[in-house]
């Protein structure tokens, strides 16, 4: 269970990692609850709460004391014998707040104010002297040495010590503890109670309200605030509380060039990346430039600003890279890094060409050796992720290169790893596939240095390594490495595009299994979080696209229609490579909601991809399935040869899932025992396929061609069990008419 009370004021960062947190808790065993004022705050904070609000539900709404309920409390508090009057006035002073009652209550108490209607004026100027400027002169009436202890404490903020706060404050640790006390009495501050679980300290103190902490806080001349938040920033380092706790003081100190603080936020900043919260190593590192750094360490400091914005904001990734590119100090590996997520970005920005023209123009800058072979490996990997250049010349290149290797490095694997994609993606042997990609592994799992957080590489990669596995019928290893990416990203607070193309990628593999509930809850949240990164980006492309692809498997049309077109669905594409094939599923909406002429234009632009490149995997791009159906009225000839190309070229790939859907299509173009004859090899091929949907397809097909009340039977078990709603609608109509069933 997760509490979390006064939420409107809490920082950014927590907001927006809470809005994301709530919004997967359908996959989690938690309860969250929230309690936050309406109308405290506005902005992004208001945006993130409202997010909170939307993915939960109102349990209840507080609302103000009535003046019954105001005069319970007031006998409570000060005795049965308090007036009708004076309980009434306590109200009206209030508004029925609950802290302001109970404070006011307590400076009744604290004054022995006898409680009658003759003394109920006297009840404004203490409520007065309970919050914002009366609460101020009630501090100052304590004495200097009182309220530069309260300054001192709101300062801190929490893990309020009286020694710590002696030190800020340069007091003697027994006035120290004197001022404690009178604060205690005011009830300004109060003893922190023990939390389970915590490295509190005994002893702490914490302020009795948010708001009293407010009032103080802001009542510290801004100099003084200032200076106090350096000396704060000291004490902690020096306490060894860890960079990341001074930084939240060093955040205030004004900028003067200092170089130890530059280096102190640094180390905030990865501190912050280390557990997760990118937004907070971010904003340390946006401080550390206006200090500002040192020339020979501001190359650094827009590098790793770089790094903590890589998927979340991609176009402002690229402009501090290039400015870091651009100044010196970058050398050796840590330029190479640099260009690399550049061209990272770049590709994420749908500036493929301008990423691979920036590897090309650093790899002719170094030597053969490790570094130029990990630069090719990333033109490759670019150049494989392009959706119009990729040639046959390319391929034969990247082949010639993996032929040397063994996977003896991560260099060689990453190239092994190329390798398989490129030759899944144009349907070369899958049983090649597979032994490409199981090389590129050490004992079936991930290399050091090649996991999903790494920065070596990127995540590209490792995508490519689990769609050759997702296309090729390894969904196992695919489910399992996409998997692992979501929980990957999600503990390491990733939650931009790294964690919108985790989920896409696992709906991806959902999709192929047949899962596709899982796959459509999957894909949902992949297009809310790439939402937010940018529309038509290519990670925004891929999580529509799958989504698309779903819903058209699950049989409803018309919601993946109105999916397509509020999401923009359409050409322009981007310029990379979008699984599952964007221009087959493209036709096959528009084939499904009536479109044929358009549909038949999209899946003959595939087939024209599809040659410019050399072959293709007619699972992965299904155009010439599609295709022959879409044409067998108008060309039946046409038709026949397309079914023929696609049952070639499944054979030529060789999985069960693909020779499968070859016969599937076949089924579907002939009549009579003929096609009773083909269903029936494609109900055998899918049975052996971890693809369930379209077995659930072919068993149904195969119960109508056949007039098979099992076969039908069998086929709605596997529709329901799929999530394919259309499909079993299908079966069930048959069934239910029976007319020539046996």
């Amino acid at each position: 269970m997760l509490l979390i009370d006064d939420a409107h004021w809490a920082d950014q960062e927590t907001l927006r990692w809470l809005a994301a947190f709530a919004e997967r808790l359908d996959d989690l065993s938690v309860l969250v609850v929230v309690a936050r004022r309406p109308g405290e705050v506005s902005g992004d904070s208001a945006r993130h709460l409202d997010a909170v609000a939307a993915a939960g539900r109102t349990v209840s709404s507080l609302r103000a004391l009535t003046p019954d309920a105001a005069a319970g409390l007031t006998r409570a508090t000060l005795g049965r014998h308090a007036d009708d009057a004076f309980c009434r006035e306590v109200w009206a002073v209030t508004a029925g707040n609950p802290y302001e009652t109970v404070e006011l209550l307590a400076k009744v108490q604290d004054s022995e104010l006898q409680p009658v209607e003759g003394r109920a004026g006297e009840l404004r100027a203490l409520n007065r002297a309970a919050r914002g400027g009366g609460l101020v002169d009630r501090l100052k009436g304590l004495g200097l040495e009182a309220t530069q202890f309260a300054w001192a404490a709101a300062i801190l903020g929490t893990g309020i010590t009286v020694d710590m706060v002696a030190r800020l404050a340069t007091m003697d640790e027994a006035v120290a503890r004197h001022c404690a006390g009178l604060l205690c009495t005011a009830r300004i501050l109060t003893e922190a109670a023990p939390v389970a679980g915590t490295e509190r300290e005994e002893g702490e103190l914490e302020f009795v309200h948010p708001l009293i902490a407010t009032a103080v806080y802001n009542s510290i001349p801004s100099g003084v605030c200032t200076a106090m938040h350096g000396v704060a920033a000291q004490i902690i380092t020096e306490l060894g509380r860890g960079a990341s706790q001074a930084a939240r003081h060093l955040l205030k100190v004004h900028p003067d060039g200092d170089e130890e603080l530059v280096e102190q936020l640094r180390e905030a900043a990865r501190d912050h990346l280390a557990v997760g919260a990118p937004d907070a190593a971010r904003i340390c590192l946006e401080r550390a430039l206006h200090e500002p750094p040192l020339p020979d360490v501001h190359a650094h400091v827009l590098y790793e600003l770089g790094c903590a914005t890589l998927l979340t904001a991609p176009a402002v990734t690229i402009e501090h890279l290039q400015h870091a590119l651009g100044l010196p100090g970058l050398d050796g590996r840590r330029r190479v890094d640099a260009v690399v997520r550049l061209s990272q970005a770049l590709l994420h920005n749908d500036q493929l060409e301008e990423a691979v023209r920036t590897i090309e123009a650093e790899a002719a800058r170094h030597e053969p050796g490790p570094v130029k072979l990990r630069l090719h490996a990333v033109q490759f990997m670019w150049e494989g992720i392009h959706g119009e250049t990729v040639s046959p010349a390319r391929s034969r290149s990247l082949a010639d290169l993996a032929r040397t290797c063994t996977g003896r490095d991560n260099a060689e694997r990453a190239l092994l790893i190329l390798r398989g994609f490129d030759a899944m993606t144009h349907g070369e042997s899958a049983d090649e596939v597979l032994e490409l990609c199981d090389r590129a592994l050490v004992n079936g799992r991930l290399a050091p240095g090649l996991g999903w957080t790494d920065q070596e590489w990127g995540m590209e990669l490792l995508m490519m390594l689990g769609s050759a596995y997702a296309y090729a019928d390894r969904l196992d290893r695919a489910e399992s490495l996409f998997a692992e990416a979501l929980r990957a990203y999600t503990t390491a607070g990733w939650r931009g595009g790294h964690l919108s193309l985790a989920n896409a990628f696992l709906g991806l593999a959902y999709r192929r299994q047949g899962r596709l509930r899982d796959a459509e809850s999957t894909l949902r949240e992949a297009l809310v979080l790439a939402e937010r990164v940018g529309r038509r980006l290519p990670l925004y492309w891929s999580a529509t696209c799958g989504l698309v692809d779903t819903l058209l498997a699950r049989g409803r049309v018309e919601e993946a229609w109105s999916i397509a077109e509020q999401y923009g669905f359409a050409p322009p594409y981007p310029s990379t490579i979008v699984l599952p094939d964007i221009r087959c599923v493209r036709g096959r909406l528009l084939l499904a909601v009536g479109r044929t002429a358009e549909g038949i234009h999209e899946l003959e632009a595939a087939e024209k991809t599809a040659a410019s490149r050399g072959g293709h995997n007619p699972v992965l791009s299904p155009w010439s399935v599609d295709l022959a159906k879409a044409v067998a009225d108008q060309d039946p000839a046409r038709a026949a040869r397309l079914a023929s190309d696609a049952r070639r070229q499944a054979e030529r790939f060789g999985t069960d899932t693909a020779i499968g859907e070859a016969l599937r299509c076949a089924a579907a173009l002939e009549t009579g025992g003929r096609a009773v004859q083909l269903a029936a090899q494609a109900v055998t091929y899918l049975e052996a396929s971890p693809c369930q949907y379209e077995h659930a397809a072919a068993r149904v097909e195969h119960g109508i061609a056949a007039r098979s009340v099992a076969e039908l039977g069998r086929g709605l078990d596997l529709a329901r069990a799929c999530g394919a709603e259309g499909l079993a609608a299908q079966a069930r109509e048959v069934l239910e008419t029976g007319r020539g069933l046996r």
